[in-house]
């Protein structure tokens, strides 16, 4: 194509002196794009095409005779104009009429101009200083020049066009990506060198190194924190290996435990920045003498963690100022002259609520968003083939990756054909029966285990009341949070040895029942001690800061849970993996308990929001418990535990966790904060609502302010009455949020039910592909059985005509059948085949 591209574009050089290239700035017409350039040559292949079709109509008499082939002066064809467009347009690396190949031509073409005449750079010119391309020949000569040099006045070419254009230039041009990314760059940086060295001299020069400079030092910083946050993270490559060696059971205890990471930290972020961070630059007055740090408060929670930002008794009950010092009287301090516009009572009662609500927000959404990502992935019908054929990544490289992509496909396909092996097994009758009734007697045993547990719990918590504890006795109070601790810790273990016993078909089922017993225990003890915090304490308390105290002993018993699930890991795991391999010689491992284990995360974050009303930095407390426990456990699982030996699919368990966080926990919580608010008669001697009746008064005394203020905010407790203090409003509220949830499971049971008629659309398909192909293919049997048997019909008559068979045929005469019985049978099939 370079050929005919170049007679097209070869024009003739203006006469004159033939020793001197005449020079750029001589041109009396200039062309403002290499669009223009094209247009030009297109218009004139199209006149050579006329003048060449007029020339063969004249030689040849023949008019319209344009569908022949052109020739050009040396006897090489010309194209024709559309021709050379669509030639143009095609992504060819030879030498065409795209503006890339003009591009090249020109510069290798005007090389020895620049070079020559020192003359400035293209880029430096304005449009209409440019040279013009009619008096150059854009004939390439491949073997001239090197591929450096055309490279080189490539970019310097695309430095002086703007960032859109040379983007634009770049996409057109006939060329790979590196390539085009390799030129993009270079243009770049040494566009960046030339405006630098133009500065250089300039007065700004400095100052625009300097910004560049900082630029750079800012854009590499970023960088550098994100990948460091990102190497940061325990979960980078954690989850990919846990699913691929212990399956998508295990694997879904730590996604729940990272999706509470992240509802911990987004509750977390309203009372650091709203309460903490405020009441920490203003503090409420000068602070007591502290007492020394001793080591158990890291397990009480007092000492000298009291009289902080920790609790609920250290936050002010009036507008925040430098000069307020709370009286000990208990009476609201008078703010002074410098105050702040920042009621704390006000905004410590807003942002408790406001957090509660966009954690229930969030924990709707996950729920349902669960819910369906569940449904739509759970179905294992005809994911067998897909497994094997289609999970495979080719895009991996890494040998560590591809060990990992291994163990997650092998252990997939465990789970698939253990779910599709459990469905085509039924159990006989008799099995069943002694399936319900050993499972009736366990859960009579696990029902009684209950009750006790909780008689337990009541009893201790009253002996607790009536025993109080002294200033230097503070041990004493982790007493119930390990008598707590130590009952849920054995009664899971008595709920595994009767799951054990009951022998349960399915895995999953296995962990559900385990699920239910340990949630219906743990919920039992909790509201037991619900009761005790604000039904007994608030009264034994009477003239102290109860609400210190709930928050102290919910910090308790989250760091005794914490402390019981490391022993846990401890003796439960590692020890016993030590007996079984040295004293046992066996090689197996314990398996990781999913149930106990959800069931403590789940048992955590409801101690979290229980607590976070007297206690705002409890859910940093349980951001950092979280952490610690995945590494604990990750470690653990690695070293001392095996995967299950019955594998199982666990397509629902997220949605499931995440439906037992919302609704017995979040609704529990959110029930008992209720209750706080609305109730129970804060304490008069600490915390921001020292002197009302509730906490929730505190929005009341606001909207009388406002009141009395004047008539400008009387919007504000309009609001406040018809929107906040009614229960209508409250009401309303509810039943939109039950609509929302109502509304999720009916979109997600209609996506069920538009997938189960999509599979059943394809698989209606196929077999009547299947039919379709049977159908074909008899057809062609038959054809194939008839075409043989003509070829047998057509070897006997003559075989037997041979043996001497004329005289039955001629007896016969013409137009009737022979009288031997096979002829006769083979003439008649024959004539029967030939009407067909």
């Amino acid at each position: 194509m370079a050929q005919p591209l170049a007679l097209v574009l070869n024009v003739p050089e203006a006469l004159g002196d033939q020793d001197q290239e005449p020079s750029p700035y001589e041109e009396s017409e200039v062309h403002d794009s290499f669009h223009q350039l094209i247009q030009e040559q297109s218009q004139l292949a199209e006149e050579l095409e006329l003048q060449q079709r007029q020339l063969v109509a004249g030689t040849l008499g023949v008019p319209g005779s344009g569908h022949q082939s052109l020739l050009g002066p040396e006897g090489a064809p010309v194209h024709s104009a559309a021709t050379l467009r669509i030639l143009a347009s095609m992504p060819s690396r030879t030498i065409g009429r795209s503006r890339g190949a003009i591009i090249s031509q020109y510069y290798n073409r005007t090389v020895k101009l620049r070079r020559r005449g020192s003359r400035p750079l293209l880029g430096d010119m304005v449009h209409s200083a440019r040279p013009s391309l009619r008096l150059y020949d854009l004939e390439l000569d491949p073997t001239a020049l090197e591929e450096d040099e055309k490279q080189g006045l490539l970019v310097k070419e695309l430095q002086g066009l703007s960032v859109a254009q040379r983007d634009h230039m770049l996409r057109g041009m006939p060329l790979n990506l590196a390539e085009k990314r390799c030129l993009r760059e270079k243009s770049q940086v040494q566009r960046g060198k030339r405006r630098a060295r133009q500065d250089r001299g300039g007065v700004f020069s400095c100052c625009s190194r300097l910004r560049y400079a900082c630029i750079l030092a800012l854009h590499s910083l970023g960088l550098a924190l994100l990948s460091g946050l990102h190497a940061v993270r325990p979960w980078r490559h954690t989850l990919k290996q846990i699913g691929g060696q212990f399956g998508s059971s295990v694997l879904s205890y730590f996604l729940f435990l990272k999706t509470l990471l992240a509802f911990n930290a987004l509750l977390l972020l309203l009372p650091l920045g709203l309460l903490v961070g405020v009441q920490a630059a203003l503090p409420p007055g000068p602070p007591d003498p502290a007492p020394a740090f001793t080591g158990l408060e890291l397990l009480t929670g007092g000492g000298c963690f009291t009289h902080t930002v920790m609790y609920y008794g250290y936050y002010s009950n009036a507008t925040l100022s430098q000069s307020c010092v709370p009286p000990r009287d208990g009476h609201q301090c008078s703010p002074g002259a410098s105050s702040l516009p920042y009621n704390m009572p006000l905004a410590y009662l807003f942002t408790m609520g406001a957090a509660f609500f966009i954690t229930c927000i969030s924990l709707v959404y996950s729920m349902s968003h669960a819910f369906g990502e569940s449904y739509r992935v759970g179905s294992t019908k005809g994911v067998h083939a897909i497994t094997v054929f289609c999970s495979w990544d080719y895009k991996v490289t890494e040998k560590r990756a591809s060990r990992l992509q291994q163990d997650n496909i092998r252990t997939q396909l465990k789970e698939l054909l253990a779910e599709w092996q459990l469905h085509r097994s039924p159990q006989s009758l008799r099995g069943r029966l002694r399936q319900a009734v050993l499972l009736g007697l366990a859960w009579l045993l696990c029902l009684g285990t209950m009750l006790g547990c909780s008689v337990a719990v009541f009893v201790f918590s009253e002996v607790m009341i009536q025993s109080p504890v002294s200033a230097g006795q503070e041990a004493r109070l982790l007493a119930l949070p390990l008598v707590v601790s130590l009952l849920n810790l054995g009664a899971s273990y008595l709920f595994r040895g009767l799951a054990a016993l009951e022998r349960h078909e399915s895995p999953g089922l296995e962990v559900y029942v385990a699920i239910c017993r340990n949630l219906i225990l743990k919920m039992a003890i909790l509201g037991i001690l619900c009761y005790h915090w604000l039904g007994r304490r608030v009264a034994a308390l009477q003239g102290q800061c109860w609400e210190d105290f709930v928050g102290q002993e919910l910090y308790r018993f989250m760091v005794m849970d914490f402390v019981f699930a490391l022993l846990d890991t401890l003796f439960g795991e590692l020890v016993w993996r030590l007996i079984s391999e040295r004293k046992l010689k066996r090689r197996r491992k314990p398996e990781f308990d999913i149930a106990r284990n959800v069931l403590d995360l789940i048992y955590g974050q409801t101690l979290t929001w229980l607590g976070v009303l007297f206690s705002p930095l409890l859910p940093a407390v349980q951001v950092l418990r979280l952490l610690l426990l995945f590494l604990v456990k990750k470690a653990s699982l690695m070293a001392n535990c095996q995967a299950p030996r019955r594998p199982w699919l666990a397509s629902h368990m997220s949605t499931v966790f995440l439906t037992l966080l919302c609704f017995p926990s979040f609704l529990g919580a959110a029930i008992f904060l209720c209750y706080a608010v609305w109730q129970v008669k804060p304490s008069s001697t600490c915390g921001p609502f020292r002197t009302l009746d509730t906490m929730y008064e505190a929005g009341r005394v606001w909207v009388r302010h406002l009141e009395s203020a004047g008539p400008g905010a009387s919007w504000v407790p309009w609001l406040h009455r018809y929107l906040v203090d009614s229960t209508f409003f409250l009401f309303l509220a509810s039943a939109l949020l039950l609509a929302i949830i109502y509304f999720n499971i009916q979109v997600v049971k209609g996506q069920r039910k538009v997938i189960s008629l999509l599979k059943e659309q394809i698989r209606n398909e196929g077999e009547d592909k299947i039919f379709l192909i049977n159908r074909l293919h008899s057809v062609y049997e038959r054809k194939e059985r008839s075409r043989a048997h003509r070829n047998e019909e057509a070897v006997t008559p003559s075989a037997l005509l041979a043996d001497g068979g004329d005289s039955w045929w001629d007896s016969e005469g013409p137009g009737r059948l022979p009288q031997h019985p096979q002829l006769r049978s083979v003439t008649t099939s024959w004539q029967a085949e030939t009407r067909i």
